[in-house]
């Protein structure tokens, strides 16, 4: 399940939408506006496999890695949001929420960089 946090703008939610990418939204699907980000990590531990598609660097820590849910940092412009979210959600390391759980992700055009539980190190991904 892909959860979007309320910092990617609704134009970019709209273009998702339109590509037919699924995803959930924290203000409008769950009513949680506002939410912290202390609050996200419980609640994200409440829902089944979700990656949580964030404009927010807070997230990108190694300490939050847990196997039950994927953090995925877009370290773009925030109009290209929607266009790395389905670059990165067609990726083929990335495309389904078994190969993203257990990482926390940062995604930038240069490519993509992750840590996981089973890496002592960051890993780097180039784009294909």
């Amino acid at each position: 399940m892909n959860v979007l946090d309320e910092n990617v703008t609704r134009d970019q939610a709209d273009l998702l939408q339109h590509w037919g990418i699924r995803f959930r939204s924290i203000s409008r699907d769950y009513h949680r506006q506002g939410m912290q980000d202390d609050n996200i990590i419980p609640f994200l531990l409440r829902l089944k496999q979700p990656t949580l598609l964030t404009r927010d660097a807070d997230f990108f820590e190694r300490h939050l890695v847990h196997s039950r849910y994927c953090l995925a940092w877009f370290d773009v412009d925030a109009g290209q949001t929607a266009f790395f979210i389905r670059r990165f959600l067609s990726h083929p390391r990335f495309r389904t929420s078994a190969q993203r759980l257990g990482k926390v992700i940062c995604v930038a055009p240069r490519g993509v960089e992750y840590w996981s539980k089973t890496a002592d190190q960051l890993t780097h991904v180039r784009w294909t």
